[in-house]
């Protein structure tokens, strides 16, 4: 029986026109430029157009990564999109994309992990690859966070952004070298008893409305920083190897200070850690894809890099994916 690897053949990303600094934010809140990037380290988030959907964000973000990977939308089987933030209640987002992508045969479908997102549908393609149910996927991450934010609230309005992120994975046949390319592990991870943390106050079912978001910020730093530090140790040691042996990190961008700390924690020098926060934001499950197109497409992941992935968010939920480049 043939065992399959997953491999990144492409990446891309997708930002909206619209540029809302900490400056903007500062004439309709009480904040100020000095107090976000302090807090925060962002200076700068983008903001959907009215009427661009999240749907419209993902669709330009998988057109850069499947040119990245010289395939189109008819050469796939599967699409798993990643966001808290779909353009309907139902049918998934990701099946708007399938039908402007052309992909008429296999299956589409969204995964809901807030900011743990992209990882949780990172490790969704992986196993449907892993299990021969699938050749070649196109791995989103898009969020349109500035729909469910109370303008009102400085310490939630300001950390968060739009945007979108995709990579294809593709089959290769696994044949148990020592330096394997492609995905070389997952890990998820939950615990609903931190609902109260981060959430919605809203929804379909409780309130008929799609709410805002509210965040208890302190609490969740703290469960971040541990977490993600875990998570980081928890993937290289599936393969025998330390966080030293890291080559680059693309964390979540939630907070530059969780970052840092994450990274002083595993002793991890700031130089391998991929951040884009400043110009991005938090911009939840989009995060991730958008600072990893960004790194490949500068030149600083090269091939053989190892390179490992990781969030936390909503639920609580956090996770890790490990790539070799």
């Amino acid at each position: 029986m043939t065992a399959w690897r997953s491999v990144v053949r492409g990446t891309g990303s997708y930002l909206p026109a619209e540029i809302l600094t900490n400056h903007d934010l500062a004439k309709i809140v009480d904040t100020s430029d000095e107090w976000i990037f302090e807090r925060t380290g962002i200076r700068e988030r983008r903001r959907a157009a009215p009427g661009e959907l999240t749907s419209d964000l993902a669709y330009n973000a998988a057109l850069q990564a499947l040119e990245a990977a010289g395939i189109g939308g008819t050469d796939l089987d599967l699409i798993v999109l990643a966001t808290a933030t779909p353009d309907e209640t139902f049918p998934a987002t990701a099946t708007r994309v399938q039908a402007r992508l052309g992909m008429t045969r296999g299956a589409a479908f969204d995964v809901q992990a807030v900011c743990s997102g992209f990882v949780y549908a990172m490790a969704t393609a992986d196993n449907f690859i892993k299990a021969g149910q699938a050749k070649r996927v196109l791995v989103i991450g898009a969020e349109t966070f500035s729909r469910i934010l109370d303008w009102t609230d400085r310490t939630t309005c300001v950390l968060f952004g739009d945007g979108a992120g995709a990579l294809v994975l593709e089959a290769v046949e696994d044949n148990g070298g020592d330096a394997p390319q492609g995905v070389l592990t997952t890990h998820l991870h939950s615990d609903g008893r931190y609902h109260d943390l981060l959430f919605v106050d809203g929804g379909p079912s409780s309130t008929q409305t799609a709410g805002h978001l509210r965040m208890l910020g302190k609490e969740v730093f703290r469960h971040a920083v541990v977490n993600l530090a875990d998570s980081i140790t928890e993937a290289v040691a599936a393969i025998g190897l330390t966080p030293s042996d890291l080559d680059w990190i693309v964390p979540h961008q939630a907070n530059r200070r969780i970052i840092e700390s994450t990274g002083r924690r595993l002793g991890i020098p700031g130089e391998r850690i991929v951040m884009t926060i400043d110009r991005h934001g938090n911009t939840s499950a989009a995060s991730i894809p958008l600072a990893l197109d960004e790194a490949v497409r500068d030149g600083r992941v090269k091939r053989g890099d190892l390179v490992l992935m990781e969030a936390m968010g909503g639920g609580l939920t956090w996770g890790s994916a490990l790539v070799r480049w």
